[in-house]
């Protein structure tokens, strides 16, 4: 999702250079398209006085517009901190932004709401570029002073406020970690005030960014908003090898597609039979050994006999069970199995003007016969034409 000026010529992308600031906010993940934002409010409405503001990575707050400012998309706004000022972008004004709230569960009405000072100056947006300018350089230092004091977490972000004035660090890791001595560490060479905060494996993904192994961007990092559990079932029951380097995604957790579709699946399989119930027949007792999900089939195979396996339908695999329920059993598989025969041949036609198939099936004439022909006739040729004598006289 692009606006006009992120488009390519002679093979480089243009872009209007601003780093995911830009005033229409279509580069950014996670954007809301403002729909309502041409159309007036009827007479008597006031306009909703609270504010999307967006910050790196995609994290949005909300905020409320107590001065009755007037905002746009794309603005740069200074705004209440726990601690002096920071500073974000508007990313959605009016009646949407009532909507947004009201999924995520938040409160109008709250006393302790955070409020939007004013318009940022370029003295403010200065200051927050060159706050941004250092995250980078410190994310390596920080990244080292973890390794020295052999800490077991891993720094992913880090984020100054607005003002420059306290910087935060997202890590991740597996178990609890002691950080109290590496806060020291970072007061001292950074000289600024510090706040760790530990996000999921999944959370460090969707700020960071990718691509995953389908060849698109990930989804938490683009339109994904909440995290819904994966478990290995879900693997199993769309018949997906269970092999975690390829059911993980870059997170190293389970890929959140595996939830995707599995409704679908779950509902398919209603009408399946389970795999561990057995088919009672004359012939002997046979055991699912695999089950085509879209097609409806099954293929079953005897006790041993495990090479041989005998294509049915759900519908027959079910009715073989209810007969088996009323101590009742059919002849064999094999007659519900040739039902299923299909015929392998494949016949081709030349639609599009290809070549004969069988070209190559017929040998190639040798030319060895045809040069010995014409070598002979050469030679009888001139054993016909008259020879001169000396007088002239044939």
């Amino acid at each position: 999702m692009a606006c006009a000026s992120c488009s390519t010529k002679d093979g480089q992308p243009k872009g209007c250079k601003n780093n995911g600031t830009c005033g229409t906010d279509s580069c950014n993940k996670l954007t809301v398209f403002d729909w309502l934002s041409n159309m007036s409010l009827p007479n008597g409405e006031k306009p909703f006085n609270w504010v999307e503001v967006r910050y790196k990575n995609g994290r949005k707050e909300y905020y409320h517009n107590t001065e009755n400012l007037t905002l746009s998309i794309g603005d740069i706004v200074a705004t209440q901190a726990k601690a002096g000022h920071d500073i974000g972008m508007v990313t959605l004004t009016g009646e949407l932004v009532r909507v947004q709230m009201k999924r995520k569960n938040i409160p109008e009405n709250i006393e302790e709401a955070l409020k939007i000072y004013r318009k940022a100056s370029q003295k403010d947006i200065d200051i927050w570029q060159t706050a941004r300018d250092r995250e980078e350089p410190m994310k390596v230092k920080a990244r080292q002073f973890a390794i020295d004091l052999k800490l077991q977490m891993k720094i992913s972000d880090i984020e100054f406020q607005g003002d420059a004035s306290k910087a935060t660090f997202y890590y991740t890791a597996e178990e609890r970690v002691d950080f109290r001595e590496l806060i020291k560490v970072f007061a001292r060479e950074f000289r600024t005030r510090i706040e760790m905060k530990q996000v999921g494996f999944r959370q460090e993904a969707a700020r960071l960014g990718g691509i995953g192994s389908c060849g698109r961007e990930l989804c938490c990092s683009t339109w994904l908003t909440d995290f819904r559990s994966v478990s290995t079932s879900a693997a199993r029951y769309q018949q997906l090898s269970l092999n975690p380097q390829k059911l993980a995604g870059q997170c190293g957790k389970l890929k959140c597609c595996l939830n995707y579709e599995l409704d679908t699946y779950l509902d398919a399989l209603k009408d399946f039979p389970k795999t561990e119930i057995k088919l009672q027949t004359e012939k002997g007792t046979a055991v699912c050994q695999k089950t085509d999900i879209f097609k409806g089939h099954m293929w079953y195979a005897y006790e041993g006999e495990w090479m041989n396996w005998h294509k049915i339908t759900t519908q027959q695999a079910n009715e073989i069970i209810e007969l088996n329920k009323k101590n009742k059993k059919v002849a064999s598989l094999e007659e519900y199995a040739s039902d299923l025969t299909e015929d392998t041949k494949t016949e081709f036609e030349n639609v599009v003007g290809q070549d004969s198939l069988t070209r190559f099936d017929s040998p190639k004439r040798s030319n060895k016969r045809k040069n010995n022909r014409s070598r002979n006739k050469r030679k009888n040729n001139n054993k016909r034409k008259p020879q001169k004598t000396n007088n002239g006289a044939k």
